[in-house]
């Protein structure tokens, strides 16, 4: 059989190398249980180690179910497989082959083409049709860059976005790849709604993929030239999750993310750890597990006990990689996410603020800093706010300014945002952030968030 396969860093791959294993390239799926192996290390090592001995036995040992389908664990009709993909791919070229090649040419042709592969388990038709599915999905997003200002794809500052939902990327695993770290557990879906729309957030995600994510693995390649493998590290956090919480919303949220993931960037899980998960939701995953196939299911560990996921945690990421929140040495995520904030900002505090007749928020000051006051909200209820000296009321450095949402109400129609301070307010003070409905005695105004910016 005659094929050869670009690699980037890996060179060119024979029909042989991608059925056996290659000098230099270790298993790209392999996440290390070994606590003492960090990721430099893992990257020196497979300078020195193939995944087979070179003149030595051909016979091939039992794939791995973790290794099937990736380069050096190829069967024989595999490799055909992949031959025809190939020739597809380069025959077709444009957009087609864009889409396949999404983070670039320098993931490595043969790993970039067996991640398309597994993903339909190799059923070339099937495999066709997703490509060409995810190239229409792509298309609109490709007229805008992929939003790369994600001021805009969001319709707030990140930072916003962000308290509602915490998620965010933190260092690399022993075996290279980004660790993301996201906390469904408090998504706030009555703050999402105030600050953006599904379509921001299906904006923001592109963003985040093609920018933010794209960045960090074209980074780490960069850094460490025997990296191949373009997976993310997850760690989905439930801790303060209620069976209240997954409402239609808040589902339509996540599946708005994944929905994108999973037919445009195929295969870029390399493991995921569920922690802190309730009892209901325990008992749930253990009748979904039944449901995904052995090697995805593999690929996902659900740990309740603090202990053991800290312990897990330590054993795939160094503890200097590892957040001080999640049980290793680095930066806590809080802190990471504090960073978000927009230029000069030093401190922010969001609130949701749900008025009936009225309703309020305090904010302290500090004596070198300085206050900014913003609210977004979907209300069609007209209310008055105002910012007031908590300990000096008649004190007033914003007078009634009138709000009220005049925009549309559908899901995709933008909220209403307005910045409350004409200046900035001077510490030290405690503010008070009043806001009054001006609809009739038994009305609800309805929510807003007030996002407080201190210089």
């Amino acid at each position: 059989m005659s094929v050869t396969a670009n690699g980037s860093a890996s060179g060119i791959w024979t029909a042989e190398e991608l059925m056996h294993g290659k000098v230099g390239v270790t298993s790209p799926l392999a996440s290390p249980t070994d606590g003492s192996v960090s990721a430099s290390k893992k990257h020196n090592q497979s300078n020195r180690f193939s995944v087979r001995k070179l003149g030595g036995s051909t016979k091939k040992p039992p794939t791995d179910p973790m290794d099937w389908g990736t380069p050096g664990h190829l069967t024989e009709d595999e490799v055909k497989i992949f031959t025809k993909f190939r020739t597809e791919v380069e025959d077709r070229g444009g957009e087609f082959k864009n889409t396949v090649y999404s983070f670039g040419d320098i993931e490595g042709e043969a790993f970039c083409l067996t991640r398309w592969l597994r993903a339909r388990k190799f059923k070339y038709d099937d495999v066709i049709a997703m490509i060409e599915e995810a190239t229409e999905v792509r298309a609109d997003a490709l007229k805008h860059n992929f939003y790369p200002d994600p001021v805009e794809a969001l319709g707030c500052e990140p930072s916003v976005f962000m308290a509602q939902y915490p998620q965010l990327y933190h260092g690399h695993a022993k075996n290279g790849c980004p660790v993301f770290i996201s906390k469904p557990g408090v998504l706030n879906t009555d703050g999402m709604e105030c600050i953006t729309t599904l379509d921001g957030i299906l904006k923001f995600h592109w963003y985040v993929q093609m920018h933010d994510y794209k960045a960090r693995l074209l980074k780490h390649k960069e850094e460490n030239p025997d990296f191949n493998n373009f997976q993310c590290v997850c760690v989905i956090d439930l801790d303060h999750l209620s069976s209240s919480q997954l409402s239609q919303r808040a589902l339509s949220i996540v599946k708005t993310q994944t929905a994108i993931d999973s037919v445009c960037f195929p295969e870029t899980m390399n493991k995921t750890l569920v922690i802190n998960a309730p009892r209901f939701f325990s008992l749930t995953w253990n009748i979904i597990k039944g449901w995904i196939d052995p090697r995805t299911a593999g690929k996902i560990e659900l740990i309740s006990s603090r202990k053991n996921w800290e312990d897990r945690l330590r054993e795939l990421i160094d503890v200097d990689q590892l957040p001080s929140d999640y049980g290793g040495k680095a930066t806590a995520t809080t802190e990471t996410l504090a960073k978000e904030a927009p230029e000069g900002v030093k401190t922010q505090h969001h609130e949701l603020v749900h008025v009936r007749s009225s309703g309020h928020f305090t904010v302290d000051v500090p004596q070198d800093g300085s206050l900014e006051v913003m609210v977004y909200t979907r209300s069609i209820t007209a209310v008055v706010i105002s910012v007031v000296d908590e300990n000096s009321k008649s004190k007033v450095y914003a007078p009634g300014v009138p709000v009220k949402h005049t925009g549309g109400t559908g899901e995709n129609d933008s909220p209403t945002s307005i910045v409350i301070t004409k200046e900035r307010i001077k510490g030290p003070v405690k503010a008070r952030i009043k806001i009054d409905s001006k609809g009739g005695r038994f009305s609800t105004a309805g929510n807003y968030m007030v996002a407080c910016n201190i210089y």
